[in-house]
């Protein structure tokens, strides 16, 4: 057996690789565009959205507060564009 035989025998193809990765990225694509959908909330689905629960911060003066409480206590200028330090003194 020749020296290119052995090589050939030996190596492993590339091109079923670049078939299974594309074929997992097309995979990966199908699955996250199932989640989505394509039309806006119904009417009847949009008071389910408005309830406080629902929202990211339903309490925005809370949020607000612990910012506050947060940045005054860290002593760090510029945390939530708040500067001073731990002293109070803004």
């Amino acid at each position: 057996m020749n020296r290119a035989a052995v090589i050939a025998a030996t190596t492993v193809p590339e091109i079923p690789m670049r078939y299974a990765l594309r074929s997992l990225v097309l995979f990966m694509a199908l699955v996250a565009a199932g989640c989505a959908t394509m039309e806006p909330p119904k009417p009847w689905e949009r008071g389910d959205l408005t309830k406080a629960s629902m929202q990211i911060d339903p309490d925005k003066l809370e949020t607000k507060i612990q910012q506050h409480v947060y940045t005054s206590k860290e002593a760090a200028t510029g945390g939530y564009g708040v500067g001073g330090g731990g002293c109070g003194c803004n």
